[in-house]
């Protein structure tokens, strides 16, 4: 007895407490400012001349509810909140019945969520599950409770969740999947669209129609359940077949939302941008997006691969002079797949981290003539390990070879020999001044590109090639507005150098060798199939690994870098390494069509004399009727007939 009075002390205890703080809530709620739940996805986006390539839910597709399909809305309450009219934007049984089914399956899988929570969440820019954010959340909940009706916060709702492929709100999910307005809905449609937001990627009807299909089914039993429609009628409508569309109007860059994806990637990683809608009326984002661009690399991408083709791909152009990204695709179809690789994944880089390795090379006075010997050899490298690096096809030259003639041939020998040479401090060193922020491996390999790297890293990393020697940051934002016109940020186009400027001239000079048939001897340059078709000058280098294919190039105006592979690292075939390759030198091309030959490539410092050599020894050569080529070198480090082989200088 005298526990139970205890226990009832407690419970009243208890109760006077929540009592208090639901008050208190409703109290603080009621003299807070009103919510602006229509701030939700608010975001204007503008290309590089500040035109509009992106509307929100300030675009006309915005529909009142009374416009909004019924089957929409029975479908939409009965799977995400049975009980909406009912609650005041929390479901207290649902939550309890939620956590219990949780802690008896040892699981968070079970989830309780109000459509009002929900609609809550997608406030906020960023989906952070700190107990700050939660709070946050919720008591946006309790605000958009007290100040909205049911009606407004079902609208609002529809109108902002996410039915993937980019399409934002009910009205352009109907348009996008059906072609038609979301009032003329049927119950079979609407309760495949309604399938779609519990997690897009899993359950879009043009990517995963058999997993759409099952949670249609659920969906209308659930409805049933709660009768909203009959037997019959779930019956008829999960039998009937549904004609998808999935073609925007006038679609004519339909990779265009890897773009938007990685703004909105860039954005929520801006500290002075508040991180919830409702405080900022609305944003207008100002981006570096080139539309021509953008349409040139997609239309390039399309034309690589056969439509069977499981090849994906992920390509960036960028101004290297500044780091504004032009143009970002990342797969090869955004409807069949949202992941973007540009932003998310990181892939071995091969042959392409080599140049990092030859400028360390020149900085500690190497010239573009230095020799090894191109031979098959077995390295020493910690604790008496062996390592045996081959050359591609394990041609091999046996006799002393140029820096320039490895570069050509992407010798693998002479790059380990550079980098054992230097010690492997060197290359880190060199990759972390531009820009590379992936913790490099400290081994034997890495000048061969065994490391994993981001391709926006990879590019801002060239990018110090290409603008001669400065750091640059990638980045797709220019300004950010609020709807009250106020400038929240404004990107700092602070440029550091981080390298020697006429080193950098010489280097780049030297990467056009990968498709100068003047390199032709015992091999090939490793783009010399591209010597006929490229009008203009570039820098390129080329990266393979047995799953990964690369081909980064650049002059003073656009870097563009391309890899394409396999998802799960399924090896390439002969044939899938021309793919980057094509998509480059066509991208490329194309973006320059208008400008002269030369117009584009570097002007000589006045420390760097040219050189006539012979190709493949770097020897100065004066016979003008020999194979000669024009070679870079800093005054005072021109070749000579009697310069040494460097590991002859090692072995003595």
């Amino acid at each position: 007895m005298k526990l139970f009075r205890i226990l009832y002390k407690t419970f009243k205890v208890v109760l006077v407490m929540f009592i208090i703080l639901i008050a208190s809530v409703f109290i603080y709620v009621k003299s807070s400012p009103k919510p602006i739940i229509n701030s939700a996805n608010n975001i204007t986006l503008y290309d590089k001349d500040n035109n509009v390539f992106f509307k929100g839910n300030q675009s006309s597709e915005w529909v009142n509810l009374n416009d909004i399909s019924d089957n929409v809305i029975k479908a939409t309450i009965s799977a995400e909140d049975k009980n909406f009219y009912k609650h005041f934007g929390f479901d207290i049984i649902r939550i309890i019945k939620a956590a219990f089914t949780n802690v008896v399956n040892g699981s968070t899988k079970q989830g309780a969520s109000t459509i009002t929570q929900q609609y809550a969440k997608n406030l906020f820019l960023d989906f952070n599950k700190t107990w700050k954010r939660k709070w946050e959340e919720a008591l946006y909940t309790v605000k958009i409770e007290a100040n909205y009706s049911k009606k407004q916060i079902l609208e609002g709702y529809l109108n902002t969740i996410n039915y993937g492929h980019g399409k934002l709100g009910i009205e352009n999910a109907s348009k996008y999947y059906f072609g038609k307005s979301s009032k003329e809905l049927s119950l079979a449609e609407a309760t495949i669209l309604t399938a779609i937001p519990k997690a897009p990627s899993v359950y879009s009807p043009l990517t995963n129609f058999e997993a759409c299909k099952k949670r249609q089914l659920l969906i209308l039993d659930l409805m049933v359940k709660n009768n909203m429609i009959s037997e019959e009628e779930k019956n008829t409508a999960y039998n009937t077949e549904v004609k998808l569309i999935g073609k925007e109007e006038n679609e004519t860059i339909s990779n265009i939302y890897y773009y938007q994806d990685a703004i909105m990637n860039e954005l929520k990683k801006i500290e002075v941008i508040p991180k919830n809608y409702s405080s900022l009326n609305g944003l207008k984002i100002y981006t570096s997006f080139d539309y021509n661009a953008q349409k040139i690399l997609e239309d390039n991408i399309k034309n690589a691969f056969s439509d069977n083709s499981t090849l994906e791909t992920s390509s960036v152009i960028m101004n290297p002079n500044n780091g504004e990204i032009l143009a970002l695709v990342g797969g090869r179809d955004y409807n069949k797949s949202s992941y973007n690789r540009a932003i998310s994944s990181k892939r071995q880089v091969g042959s392409t981290m080599k140049p990092y390795l030859y400028y360390a090379a020149l900085e500690n006075g190497f010239t573009a003539s230095s020799a090894f010997t191109s031979e098959k050899t077995t390295f020493t490298v910690d604790n008496d390990k062996e390592y045996s690096p081959i050359n591609y096809n394990e041609k091999y030259g046996n006799k002393p070879i140029s820096m320039a003639t490895a570069i050509a041939y992407s010798d693998n020998i002479y790059a380990v020999k550079t980098h054992m040479f230097l010690g492997f401090d060197a290359l880190i060193n060199i990759a972390k001044r531009v820009g590379i922020p992936e913790n490099l491996q400290s081994v034997a390999s890495l000048p061969l590109g065994t490391n994993e790297i981001n391709i926006l890293h990879m590019a801002a990393g060239y990018s110090a090639f290409a603008n001669l020697g400065y750091k640059v940051e990638p980045h797709c934002i220019l300004k950010v507005v609020d709807g009250n016109g106020n400038t929240l940020y404004k990107t700092k186009e602070d440029r550091e150098l981080v390298l020697n400027p006429s080193l950098v001239y010489i280097l780049n000079n030297i990467l056009t060798a990968t498709y100068d048939p003047l390199y032709v001897d015992y091999n090939y340059p490793t783009a010399i199939s591209l010597a006929g078709k490229l009008r203009h000058k570039y820098s390129l280098k080329s990266g393979t690994t047995s799953s990964d294919n690369w081909n980064i190039g650049y002059n003073s105006k656009y870097l563009c870098a391309v890899w394409v592979g396999q998802d799960d690292n399924e090896k390439l075939t002969t044939k899938d390494y021309k793919y980057a390759q094509n998509i480059w030198y066509k991208t490329m091309e194309k973006l320059e069509e208008n400008s002269p030959e030369d117009a584009d490539w570097y002007k000589k410092p006045n420390n760097v004399v040219g050189v006539l050599v012979e190709p493949i020894s770097g020897k100065p050569s004066q016979d003008v009727n020999k194979n000669t080529k024009l070679i870079y070198f800093l005054k005072g480090t021109e070749p000579k007939e009697t310069d040494p082989t460097f590991d002859e200088i090692a072995a003595n």
